[in-house]
């Protein structure tokens, strides 16, 4: 239990500057990305899915379900979902960097959903908790440099 808490720790230092970029509009340094409103609500929705996901993720990591952080991770975050969030259209919209990010974001889950498998077999979740660190290094990323609305 006393191992849960400390990763749960560490992962609220992670998000801790996205949480913190999000409360300060009035001096909000974001570079601003226009999408059409269907757009905009898409990727809204997606980003919620995102995070969902990354709940399930650590909630499935704290039970020892190893196999299915690994499926959420590639189905919902990994290159395998693509296609479902509409990527290859949304990219269009975005600068050169911002798709990058998403590209690095989604190559990350992709590492952490064999890693996780892996830690399920050998018993060392420490190197698939650095990979879910890298991955949501790329949500802080992503979050810390662009906005929507």
């Amino acid at each position: 239990m006393k191992a849960i808490a400390k990763n749960i720790c560490q992962v609220l230092l992670l998000i801790s500057p996205l949480l913190t970029s999000l409360g300060h509009a009035a001096d909000d340094n974001r570079k601003l990305v226009e999408f059409p409103d269907m757009m905009k609500n898409h990727m809204m929705a997606n980003m919620r899915d995102h995070l969902v996901s990354l709940t399930e993720i650590q909630q499935t990591i704290a039970t020892g379900e190893y196999e299915k952080a690994a499926d959420i991770a590639e189905k919902r975050l990994g290159l395998s979902s693509l296609d479902d969030h509409g990527a290859a259209h949304m990219a269009q919209m975005m600068p050169k960097e911002m798709q990058e990010i998403g590209t690095g974001m989604h190559k990350a889950a992709s590492k952490f959903a064999l890693s996780i498998e892996e830690a399920g077999a050998s018993g060392d979740i420490k190197p698939a908790l650095g990979d879910l660190a890298v991955l949501m290094q790329q949500c802080v990323s992503c979050h810390s440099a662009y906005r929507v609305h």
